[in-house]
């Protein structure tokens, strides 16, 4: 694969008639990537949507998509009535997630694990942003005996990809939009199961047509409905998990 790599950015650069002064301004952006600590975040944003699609075209189930970089380990088991951790004073319309966990072939997936963590109302992730607490906006909820799963939290903003870097230059030259859509990230797990890397993206943001790490799916677009005597926001969306991958032996 390096190989063919090398070829064809061979053939890009005869394609595209490159300079020896193109050539050095990409070089000292390359070189500054790495000085940023940014290759991890350049990969995310344009490269893994790509590997995603590739690996799991053919699963059955659910649709999956990137993981990110903000996905902590260690997140909190939650108990009734099975809400995020959050600020007294967190900002953001109330909602509800809940639906059903199976398996592909529509069968409930009791103990069926779902690893839930999301931006706040300002776009930023706990754990990554230094004004907000450590281990807010994540948590973890289990199925119950037909599958079902509940998580209350609050509804996620738009963000941008960090700017200030090699990476949104990049953008900013190319004319990209940075901006990734208000969405929710989870990780669908249960035994014997191949576990579902996923995002729940919400149909009233902005940017679902320009996400700039190119994730967005139309089947993980959801609609938060209002629901008659209550404050809160309600999605509701079942997850499918394909079976996991049985290794060869010898």
């Amino acid at each position: 694969m390096a190989k063919d790599l090398l070829a064809r950015l061979h053939a890009a650069i005869a394609e595209h008639d490159v300079t020896y002064d193109e050539f050095q301004a990409a070089k000292q952006w390359l070189i500054d990537v790495g000085e940023a600590g940014e290759w991890p975040l350049f990969l995310d944003v344009f490269v893994e949507f790509a590997v995603e699609r590739n690996a799991f075209r053919d699963r059955a189930g659910s649709p999956g998509t990137i993981l990110g970089p903000f996905h902590l380990p260690g997140a909190p088991l939650l108990s009734a009535p099975f809400e995020l951790p959050r600020r007294p004073d967190e900002r953001g319309d109330r909602v509800v997630f809940s639906g059903r966990v199976t398996d592909a072939a529509g069968e409930p997936l009791d103990g069926a694990e779902l690893d839930v963590w999301h931006a706040d109302a300002d776009g930023f992730y706990s754990g990554f942003a230094p004004s907000l607490p450590a281990d807010i906006l994540r948590g973890k909820v289990l199925t119950d005996a037909d599958g079902r799963y509940e998580v209350r939290t609050v509804l996620p903003a738009p963000y941008t990809i960090p700017l200030d870097g090699p990476t949104g230059r990049l953008c900013s030259v190319a004319g990209w939009s940075p901006w990734r859509p208000a969405h929710v990230h989870l990780i669908v797990s249960a035994e014997g199961h191949e576990p579902l890397v996923t995002q729940l993206f919400l149909a009233s943001s902005d940017h679902l047509a320009t996400d700039i790490a190119s994730a967005t799916k139309e089947e993980l677009i959801v609609h938060p409905e209002a629901q008659a005597g209550s404050d809160e926001l309600v999605v509701t969306y079942d997850f499918a998990l394909a079976p996991a991958a049985v290794s060869a032996t010898v």
